[in-house]
């Protein structure tokens, strides 16, 4: 066991180092090619930091362990909207474009929506036990993604009309090479991938020796590990004053998380649900949609409204550990 904490240690170095690498590499490639890094955040960091995700996901469904791959999902989506944008928010307040406040996090809350949706199979009862997310539902999942990054791309090519870029500009970042940004962006992706794998893996373990079950260790010890990227990446990005890429690589992951991964996980194998419960898919909703209420009031998200999320989270930790 001491050695498993050894590794949690040397996983949370690389994805910290990781992410710092991430976040400066995209920031200046979104300059470079004059994209606005609201894009950047929900594609190239939203896909990367979601990787752990996708395989944590996928090889817990193909084990066996679908709790473990939907709660994984779940767990990470209340983290992203509760934890790390409070944490975020609690390092530096962060202002949130109108465009982003009115399409992207709706695009998020719907997503969200969707998933809730497709748990309940049988809406005669709000028992999630014995539903199964079908190759069907990922087929959908999967065409959700697909019109979520068709919106994006076409966000992207109307670029001249947005925002600029950055809200602080460090002229050593507009000057570097654009296959040095692209070379920081791989390395970053790199160190969270495995720093994310190697904690995940040895707090499971931990986990498992303490008698905690799977669909709890989905929810909390897995998607505390896959979400490190997302947390680490968007408080960087919150204290070097780069609100655009914090918020929309929470948007980006979690729209990525419920699409593309519960969408590809349920193609590989069906999941049937059996330990996750409706409060767990509802507080994924409904954390979603408290950051949207914070982001429409004065279009910024205040220190004391990332303190609310970060204690609400502290909340369901607590009760998710009472019932264990």
């Amino acid at each position: 066991m001491l050695l498993n904490f050894l590794y949690i240690i040397i996983g949370v170095g690389l994805v910290l180092w990781g992410a710092d690498r991430l976040t400066e590499g995209a920031a200046a490639f979104a300059r470079k090619m004059n994209v606005p890094e609201i894009v950047i955040g929900l594609t190239i960091v939203a896909a990367g930091t979601s990787a752990p995700e996708l395989f944590v996901s996928c090889v817990s469904a193909l084990k066996g362990t679908p709790d473990l791959a939907i709660g994984n999902v779940v767990g990470s989506n209340i983290m992203n909207s509760m934890l790390i944008v409070g944490c975020a928010a609690m390092v530096a307040p962060m202002t949130i474009s109108p465009s982003t406040v009115r399409k992207d996090i709706p695009f998020s809350v719907a997503a969200s929506a969707l998933l809730v949706a497709l748990c309940l199979d049988d809406f005669s009862s709000l028992n999630l036990r014995g539903n199964v997310i079908s190759r069907i539902d990922g087929m959908i999942l999967l065409a959700g993604l697909g019109l979520f990054m068709t919106y994006t791309l076409r966000m992207a090519r109307n670029s001249n009309n947005a925002e600029p870029a950055a809200s602080v500009q460090e002229p050593e970042k507009i000057t570097r090479p654009a296959w040095m940004s692209l070379l920081f962006i791989v390395v970053g992706l790199c160190c969270l991938i495995i720093g994310s794998n190697l904690f995940v893996e040895s707090a499971s373990s931990v986990a498992q020796q303490l008698g905690v079950s799977e669909s709890v260790i989905g929810l909390t010890i897995v998607a505390g590990g896959t979400s490190l990227p997302e947390l680490a990446t968007s408080v960087v990005a919150a204290r070097k004053g780069q609100s655009a890429i914090a918020i929309g690589n929470v948007i980006g992951s979690n729209v990525f998380n419920v699409l593309a991964i519960l969408g590809i996980t349920a193609l590989l194998c069906p999941m049937q649900i059996s330990g996750i419960t409706l409060v767990d898919v509802a507080l994924m909703l409904v954390s979603i949609a408290l950051v949207w209420f914070f982001s429409y009031t004065k279009y910024t998200m205040a220190r004391w409204e990332g303190a609310v999320l970060v204690t609400l989270f502290m909340a369901y930790l607590g009760w998710l550990l009472v019932g264990a």
